[in-house]
């Protein structure tokens, strides 16, 4: 089988980990520092805040953007549940907004709109499937309507818009690095902030609250959500392969596409200029979403949905009733490729030929 993701760990990363193993240090330490300072070097970004996972990320750089009771935060219903689940936990209301359907992003003109309408207090920005979302257009809205501007970057390590990193544009963005991501730490996150202050926030509430001077006075109500120094060690490693392996993507991309444009009922992923999508997903577009489905199975290649459901739709949500007609389409419609950077070339031809026999197969 074709596999939809393939994490790697090889020698590098189990002498990171025998490193710190050795050292001792195994929970919040030096070695998290390091990979908070490396990590935001690569975005280019001011401050950096590890987390356990990408929703404590998402989470905490709500917290820090003292998001909370009483407050709306304006964001896609086309994305993982944890984009809104923060927002809730954060004590904020989701309100939400239709999605481009070309990109699959939260569109700048129906969130423009839906902050007026609700009066909100921030935006959350997703970059799906690893393409950067009109950062220009956000940066305007946020500027304009006196909002914060929040970056859910979790699936688009190595994106770009304009050449700047994604999780450089907003007021704090988050990073999840889960096994299936672009990189890895195991299970963890990252919170990035322009500000000192959210950034020291982020530290406080990631860290039951307390001070940065280690001691017990705890100044705020604050979670458990530290990294470990394992988790580090495995990220800092993972991060020198990164631009390789979005390369690597991202020229499994071009040859997918190049092979599938034109099919009928079919639409390939785009890349608006200016944008350097990092692939984390190839999401396809189509009406006869099953019947690829099953024609990638019988060739052994693993395919995906994200996402069956738009996030008001889930029981989770019940009362969540906006008027979001592209997102509801394109959840009925997507479906995402292998892509991931060990993919043969073989591999490739496989799921070409599988995708083409959907095509060309009559419709039901």
């Amino acid at each position: 089988m074709i596999s939809l993701a393939d994490p790697r760990f090889e020698e590098a990363e189990r002498m990171a980990v025998d490193r710190v193993l050795a050292d001792g240090m195994v929970a919040d330490g030096p070695e998290v520092r390091k990979f908070e300072e490396e990590f935001a070097n690569f975005c280019d970004a001011e401050h950096a805040v590890a987390a356990a996972n990408g929703t404590a990320a998402l989470h905490a750089a709500l917290e820090a953007l003292e998001i909370g009771q009483g407050d709306t935060v304006v964001t896609t219903p086309f994305s993982f549940v944890a984009s809104s689940n923060a927002i809730r936990l954060a004590g904020a209301t989701p309100v939400f907004a239709d999605i481009d359907p070309a990109t699959f992003n939260l569109d700048p003109e129906a969130a423009d709109q839906a902050v007026a309408r609700s009066d909100a207090d921030a935006v959350l920005v997703v970059h799906l499937y690893g393409l950067p979302a009109n950062m220009a257009a956000f940066q305007d809205l946020a500027e304009d309507r006196d909002v914060k501007l929040i970056e859910d970057a979790a699936q688009a390590h190595g994106g770009t818009y304009w050449e700047s990193s994604v999780g450089s544009f907003g007021d704090a963005a988050a990073f999840s690095f889960y096994p299936t991501k672009n990189m890895t730490t195991g299970e963890g996150g990252i919170v990035l902030a322009k500000s000192e202050a959210v950034a020291d926030r982020a530290a406080s509430y990631v860290n039951h609250g307390r001070t940065g001077d280690g001691t017990y006075a705890h100044q705020r109500v604050g979670h458990n959500y530290r990294m470990t120094s394992l988790a580090a060690a495995i990220g800092r490693v993972q991060l020198e392969k990164l631009p390789a392996w979005i390369d690597r993507r991202r020229s499994n991309a071009a040859t997918l596409s190049s092979a599938l444009e034109g099919l009928p009922d079919l639409k390939t992923p785009t890349e608006p200029v200016g944008r350097k999508h990092a692939y984390h997903q190839y999401t396809l577009r189509t009406s006869r979403r099953e019947s690829l489905r099953d024609s990638l199975e019988a060739a052994d290649v693993a395919s995906g949905t994200y996402y069956p459901t738009p996030i008001h739709k889930l029981e989770a949500y019940e009362g969540f009733d906006p008027s979001v007609p592209n997102a509801e389409q394109a959840a009925e419609e997507v479906l995402s490729l292998p892509v991931h950077p060990h993919l043969s070339a073989s591999d490739l031809d496989r799921i070409v030929e599988a995708t083409r026999s959907a095509v060309r197969q009559p419709s039901a």
